[in-house]
């Protein structure tokens, strides 16, 4: 399989960040009317329904979803359910481009846990570095809150960093349906985790003595559900299959900027000095952990 990045493949890498910090942006517009767990339930189900439709009964999708659907009901407790409330309930508090940030540790997570539940993701003195880099990033982006100087709370701040330990262990446990064909993987975890979403909705929210949604939430609801997470794991997985996994992680990188750009643009959002330094400190420590500049580095010395 040709890994390589050629020109379409970077414009469809580029299309998944801006949709990816996109998601971020659409669900700081919808939890300003629909409460998080609710919105967390109204996004999966209608991304896994779309991508019911998308397979049309191929792949021999239910009878894998029948075989296993403890390990999907797990999958999707912690690669969706879970990252989404959280990120969500940090949402209303802090904006689209910080919170897109903050989750974007996501890589330095993973291959901390990597390192300790895998024998075959071992940290290296690169990785080491990477990971120290990016924690420093997150410290100075939670510093204020923990300091009580910034305007939002700490709790809000650790959140999407919660979110983001759990997709590390969703991506160490995801391993495990390598051998399952990927749209079967996407829809069979958006299944369970709208599941498991449906009875924290009703017991929490109680959907139905909340008053209706404006007209700009239910279009950013459709938009997170069927944009940014039925279509964006359809594009995830063509630009794996194209470019392998090392290649599509650097997405990663992209969906920061795209948040923060819708941030600024449509929500008035502004990042301070400090945090733009916290992206940058994150920034550069994911460019340290995918180890490509190194090499490159390596082959000109």
């Amino acid at each position: 399989m040709d890994s390589r990045m050629n020109a379409w493949t970077w414009s469809l890498l580029v299309l998944l960040g801006l949709i990816w910090g996109a998601s971020f942006f659409f669900a700081r517009i919808a939890v300003q009317h629909v409460p998080p767990l609710t919105l967390v339930f109204l996004r999966l189900l209608i991304a896994a329904l779309a991508l019911h439709i998308y397979i049309a009964g191929r792949f021999d999708i239910y009878s894998i979803l029948k075989a296993r659907w403890r390990e999907f009901l797990i999958l999707g407790l912690i690669n969706n359910a879970l990252p989404h409330a959280l990120i969500f309930f940090g949402q209303t508090r802090i904006g689209a481009g910080l919170a897109a940030i903050l989750n974007a540790t996501t890589p330095i997570w993973t291959v901390l846990i990597a390192n300790y539940f895998t024998s075959d993701e071992k940290l290296s003195s690169a990785k080491i570095a990477g990971c120290l880099v990016g924690l420093a990033g997150t410290i100075v982006l939670i510093g204020p809150g923990i300091s009580a100087g910034g305007e939002a709370p700490l709790w809000a701040l650790l959140l999407p960093v919660l979110a983001a330990i759990s997709y590390g262990f969703a991506a160490t446990y995801g391993k495990r349906f390598k051998n399952i064909p990927a749209p079967v993987t996407a829809a069979g975890q958006l299944t369970a985790s709208s599941l498991i979403a449906l009875p924290l909705s009703l017991l929490w929210d109680r959907p139905w003595t909340l008053a209706a949604p404006p007209l700009d939430a239910l279009l950013a609801i459709l938009a997170l559900a069927l944009l940014s997470t039925a279509f964006g794991y359809i594009l995830y997985f063509r630009i794996m299959a194209a470019a392998g996994a090392t290649n599509t992680s650097l997405v990663t990188l992209l969906v920061p900027p795209s948040a923060i750009l819708l941030g600024v643009l449509f929500l008035g959002e502004r990042l301070t000095s400090g945090e733009f330094a916290g992206m940058a400190l994150i920034g550069f420590g994911l460019v340290i952990l995918d180890g490509r500049a190194y090499r490159l580095l390596a082959k000109t010395t």
